[in-house]
């Protein structure tokens, strides 16, 4: 998956985003706005790991993106 198209539809994702990682707040989301080195950095910051660990958890989560995540229809509540 294409970072740009994540960080594009970033508001789309943060779902996505917080079932990974769950320690994230929605002010976190937020800040990080789709921005990989700020994603990283909170990964960091709420689970106590080294940046290449946050990097690589990252990279797996990219990885596993679909296009089914971008491409669901919005219902309305």
């Amino acid at each position: 998956m294409n970072w740009d198209r994540i960080e594009g539809q970033w508001k789309q994702l943060t779902g996505k985003v917080q079932e990974q990682w769950g320690k994230l707040t929605d002010d976190d989301l937020d800040v990080v706005a789709g921005r990989r080195d700020q994603l990283a950095g909170k990964i960091q910051e709420r689970y106590g790991v080294a940046k290449d660990d946050a990097e690589k958890q990252i990279a797996s989560w990219e990885r596993s993106a679909t296009d089914d995540w971008f491409d669901r229809p919005r219902t309305k509540v």
